[in-house]
């Protein structure tokens, strides 16, 4: 690979700048591709595009950005694309900075800026090469999270379409499932969510099987389809929900037939529940029952001492005496049939005596 140093100054970097959304973002001339088919959306918030402003007008150096050399002569931003949009942004009039929009500024103002020279790397190779290049650069800015990566060296027809349904700032995917899932769409959590649901955690061996799909609809339509079981089988909606595998759920359950007035009754009777700590596990819990989705509450240290000196240190099934550090506390009603985790449903068992009632 061929990597060169040029210095090219903010006037010839915003120059023929355009923002036309899905179509693309270009500038210098319009022959910069800010944002090819790999890069990230807009990320940058008002503090930090400031920054980069605020760079720019007292003359500190930005970090090197790096563009890559296309065979038709144009080329594309690699790494660099959130300073680069600030600059455009600002130049163009989208905001001000200090109070003062660019065009606020005096002929001198605006001149100093415009002249600021910004390093850039443009490298020259095969596009492999500078997925590659594009992977391994240490960033600078915000740093590129694991899906935006894979972004990356999976680009091509499916990503592009995918990220129309779940990239999106108000995409269609956080039209319906903003309630369901956690995360924020620009930086690709809810296409993460939707892969991971498609492929049963397999997010990344998805993505190689079908980097070549013309569109992503089979993937949108698994993810509505998903929502749409979650809405008709829960039908109230709370905070916990953002943190449940639906995937998981709909892969297992969707099929079956559900009583949902049924499930929405122990649902509201385990939140109210102060020994279940993971109220998100509940929705796993109504179907399997399997305890271990509860993360339920333990008895505490001093309730522990205080049931081993009520015993005298007497294992309460086999009799034999124990220390402290061999023995643990257990459920004398288990929680299951309304057992409270209380010093008074408390009893020390010494290990082996714990185990096996616990394989019962």
């Amino acid at each position: 690979m061929q990597i060169d140093l040029q210095k090219i100054t903010v006037k010839a970097l915003t120059a023929g700048y355009k923002d036309s959304a899905e179509a693309g973002v270009v500038g210098y001339g319009g022959i910069l591709d800010i944002r090819p088919a790999y890069q990230r959306e807009f990320i940058y918030n008002d503090k930090q595009r400031m920054a980069v402003i605020n760079s720019v007008v007292e003359g500190y150096p930005l970090n090197v950005m790096y563009w890559a050399d296309r065979e038709d002569g144009t080329f594309e931003v690699i790494d660099g694309q959130q300073r680069t949009l600030s600059l455009c942004q600002y130049i163009n009039g989208d905001f001000a900075h200090d109070m003062r929009y660019f065009h606020n500024l005096k002929p001198d103002e605006q001149e100093k800026i415009l002249n600021y020279e910004l390093m850039i790397y443009v490298c020259k190779g095969t596009d492999s090469e500078k997925l590659a290049w594009f992977r391994i650069i240490n960033i600078a800015g915000e740093q590129l999270n694991d899906q935006e990566l894979l972004n990356a060296v999976y680009c091509g027809p499916f990503v592009m379409d995918a990220k129309r349904y779940f990239s999106k700032n108000g995409c269609a995917a956080y039209q319906i499932a903003n309630k369901y899932v956690s995360g924020k769409v620009n930086r690709q959590d809810f296409l993460k969510t939707a892969l991971n649901w498609i492929s049963n955690g397999c997010g990344e061996g998805y993505l190689a099987t079908h980097q070549h799909d013309p569109n992503a609809n089979q993937l949108w339509l698994h993810f509505h389809n998903v929502i749409q079981w979650v809405q008709a089988t829960f039908p109230k909606v709370r905070k916990e929900m953002k943190s449940v595998d639906w995937g998981k759920l709909y892969r297992k359950y969707h099929e079956r037939t559900l009583d949902v007035a049924a499930l929405e009754a122990e649902v509201c009777r385990l939140m109210k529940d102060s020994d279940v700590v993971k109220k998100s596990g509940i929705y796993e819990y109504v179907f399997d029952h399997d305890e271990r989705h509860l993360d339920l509450r333990i008895f505490d240290e001093n309730t522990k001492r205080e049931v081993f000196e009520r015993q005298n240190g007497v294992c309460s099934h086999c009799g034999k005496v124990f220390e402290l550090e061999e023995m643990e506390a257990d459920h004398i009603q288990p929680w299951r049939e309304g057992g409270r985790t209380i010093a008074a449903n408390c009893q020390m068992l010494c290990l082996m005596c714990n185990r096996i009632k616990g394989a019962k």
